[in-house]
């Protein structure tokens, strides 16, 4: 915004047409978003996403608790880049203790911006065994995800709607 225009817009407006833009960077799918909101109360989390394959690539589909920042960062996942493209490539899940202090050159600068610790890319696969779809799903505690809760979450995520 220009100085010049400051006088015509508030802060909040200002803020707003922000977040607007950021969101309009991706294409919501609602009963992804839906899903996604819904799975989040029922594991305890703060954050998520849902990313679709299409071609080789992972495109934001439904994102809850994300700064728009990263929402515009994150609306298109490049083949095997950040812990959702991990998850990709390796067809198995992708998890931090702490997206803040993770050390390990997984984690990319945007996902530190989400305002959570713990978190986990799952990769949700077809009948023939392709990646159909990312989930992402980040908790505001520090700590590793056991195997038992992992193969949990696994059979969740494969319930992402069509």
């Amino acid at each position: 915004m220009l100085a010049s225009e400051s006088r015509y817009h508030s802060p909040e407006l200002a803020q707003t047409l922000f977040t607007k833009a950021m969101n309009d960077s991706y294409e919501t799918n609602q009963l992804h978003q839906q899903w996604l909101e819904s799975l989040i109360t029922q594991l305890g989390a703060v954050a998520g996403t849902v990313h679709v394959q299409r071609g080789e690539d992972l495109y934001l589909t439904a994102a809850h608790n994300i700064p728009p920042h990263v929402i515009a960062i994150v609306a298109h996942v490049p083949h095997g880049k950040g812990m959702a493209g991990m998850a990709q490539v390796q067809k198995q899940p992708v998890q931090t203790c702490n997206l803040q202090t993770d050390q390990t050159g997984n984690i990319k600068p945007g996902a530190k911006a989400v305002d959570a610790q713990a978190a986990i890319a799952l990769p949700v696969l077809d009948d023939a065994g392709t990646v159909r779809a990312v989930v992402g799903i980040a908790w505001n505690k520090e700590g590793e995800i056991g195997e038992d809760e992992e193969k949990t979450l696994m059979k969740s995520a494969v319930a992402l709607p069509q």
